[in-house]
């Protein structure tokens, strides 16, 4: 028997009801009790639904019933890969940032920006201004340059076109052609760096993650602040963070690192 909804009056805007429609169809098969669960109109249900099945939101019909479609399957998908990465990435994040004593972040690629998963922080007295669900542009951060490396020069060259490589600090590479050059030189080493060029006074070393399919999805990156890393000088924890970064990349499926 379907959920009754628990609503007391029915959504008011079509964004409202375009949801309510796709969660009774999530937890109800018969369209009899997705219009129940939903209270709203059977003209009103049947409309949504017929654009949610073509989006691939929802698949099925009113003779064999409703049940989620591949699209949203996807989506699902991507979101439960994230939690199991988040998972495994949490002990090595930790014993990172005990033996380097600086703040640890491991970041998913997200779009056009880098988004915080992980922030294991160091005993100092500072904190970093990053905060888990945080998204940050790729050309401004370690991670993000670590992760844009591993691309090739076209889809660089589409990102900057859809960006166009906005500037957050002074040092933000805001030219494709230094941007370019810099990223072959991150290929070459294995790590990128962020002089502050994401916010000012911070630096960090970063490695790309890699998934079992060999694409670079995620990145880990040790931060400090420039006052106790002047300089390029945090480029000696290089080491450490490309360890770590291929310790999670193996545990996430990748064969060659």
């Amino acid at each position: 028997m379907g959920r009754m909804s628990t609503m007391t009056a029915p959504p008011a805007n079509a964004s409202m009801k375009t949801l309510v429609v796709l969660e009774a169809a999530l937890t109800n098969e018969r369209f009899t009790d997705i219009v129940d669960a939903a209270a709203l109109p059977k003209s009103t249900v049947h409309r949504i639904l017929a654009t949610l099945v073509e989006e691939g939101f929802v698949a099925g019909d009113a003779d064999s019933g409703y049940r989620a479609g591949g699209r949203l399957l996807t989506l699902a998908g991507r979101v439960l890969s994230d939690v199991e990465s988040t998972t495994l990435a949490l002990p090595i994040a930790e014993r990172l940032a005990a033996a380097v004593d600086c703040t640890v972040h491991i970041g998913v690629l997200s779009g056009d920006e880098m988004v915080y998963l992980i922030r294991i922080d160091s005993s100092k007295p500072y904190r970093m201004r990053s905060r888990v669900g945080l998204g940050i542009p790729l050309h401004t951060s370690g991670m993000g340059k670590a992760v844009m490396a591993q691309w090739d020069r076209a889809d660089v060259e589409r990102y900057a076109e859809r960006t166009g490589l906005p500037a957050r600090t002074e040092a933000t590479i805001a030219d494709l052609s230094a941007l370019m050059a810099q990223l072959a030189d991150v290929r070459d080493r294995g790590y990128a760096l962020d002089l502050g060029e994401n916010e000012a006074g911070t630096v960090c070393v970063a490695a790309p993650v890699f998934d079992h399919t060999g694409r670079a999805t995620h990145g880990l990156s040790i931060s400090s602040i420039a006052l106790e890393h002047p300089g390029s000088s945090i480029e000696a924890l290089a080491p450490e963070a490309i360890a770590a970064a291929r310790e999670l990349s193996r545990l996430l499926g990748a064969s060659a690192v």
